[in-house]
């Protein structure tokens, strides 16, 4: 699970015109759950800037803990304390919440006892049974990151995008590193993208690896990163290419793809040689640091929208 989404110095880039900036008003309080990545953090050195005020309910094993160090308060809480990180909102007067950061739902469902271990409280059993007995709906990132927003919003607290206050974050259209893909990584590219958005619509993940217009591997609830991985063992002769984009309908609340100087260190490690994002609906961490790693090692950096794809 991607973005829910190791401090650094502020992006540089600028917000693209398509993207709302966001206007906190008088008294307003943010919530941030956060989860793990440098997303959240990002998220707060943005409203530390803007002078706001916010409360950061940190997932435990997941969240850096040098968040506390700017915000108001932390509290950490097991990732299944849905109600209970509520009653903080509350309790700090919070109505506004920003669900950022990665979630490693392999290791919540699936490892040791799984998500029991982690001793759910009510609300959360309550939430996350919603999709599961849903006749429409299925237990996807979306369905239920969807019933999480749903929760909080029917305790009058709004889930907006973190890129509503972090917007530098996006990353704009365009070449974003010196080395232009080869043509045949070109061709890679465009037969990539179409297939990755199929995926993406089928909330199964929102990268793939291609060579050769071939598809390599496909993201699923491993990760992005465990997908490079798994796609330089696939290829050892190199020179594929990640196709990591949103999904068609996506909801920029949460879930967002996200890339930076971690993606770039698994691709030089697995051989790949190019990454194609979308632009302004991929965040873009460290940017300065991810495209000087790329430079450094000729991985091409494209970033473009469905309009610009071939």
């Amino acid at each position: 699970m991607s973005s829910f989404i190791a401090s650094a110095s502020p992006t540089e880039l600028s917000a693209p015109a398509s993207v709302r900036l966001y206007t906190p008003e008088k008294g307003q309080r943010v919530g941030i759950v956060a989860g793990w990545g440098e997303y959240p953090t990002r998220v707060a050195q943005a409203l530390v800037r803007e002078r706001q005020e916010f409360v950061v309910a940190a997932i435990k094993g997941h969240a850096d803990a040098g968040l506390a160090d700017l915000a108001d308060e932390l509290r950490w809480f097991g990732v299944c304390k849905l109600g209970s990180m509520q009653r903080f909102f509350r309790e700090k007067n919070v109505d506004r919440v920003v669900l950022a950061g990665k979630l490693f739902k392999d290791r919540i469902l699936f490892h040791g006892l799984g998500w029991v271990e982690h001793v759910p409280d009510v609300e959360c059993i309550r939430t996350m049974l919603r999709p599961w007995f849903s006749r429409s709906s299925s237990m996807t990132d979306d369905s239920l990151l969807g019933a999480v927003v749903q929760s909080f919003e029917r305790r009058e607290m709004k889930v907006v995008p973190g890129t509503d206050y972090a917007s530098d974050l996006l990353a704009e259209e365009g070449l974003l590193t010196r080395a232009r893909p080869a043509r045949a990584i070109q061709a890679d590219i465009d037969f990539g993208w179409n297939i990755a958005k199929q995926m993406g619509g089928l909330d199964i993940g929102q990268s793939i690896s291609v060579k050769d217009r071939t598809i390599l591997a496909v993201e699923a609830i491993e990760g992005t990163d465990a997908c490079i991985d798994r796609t330089g063992v696939l290829c050892p002769r190199g020179n594929w290419t990640l196709v990591k984009v949103a999904k068609p309908q996506q909801d920029m609340r949460f879930d967002l793809p996200t890339i930076g100087p971690r993606t770039i260190e698994r691709m030089i490690i697995a051989g790949g040689k190019a990454i194609a994002m979308e632009a302004g609906k991929t965040i873009l961490i460290d940017r300065e640091a991810t495209i000087r790693l790329a430079n450094r090692h000729g991985i091409s950096i494209v970033s473009r929208t469905d309009g610009s794809a071939r």
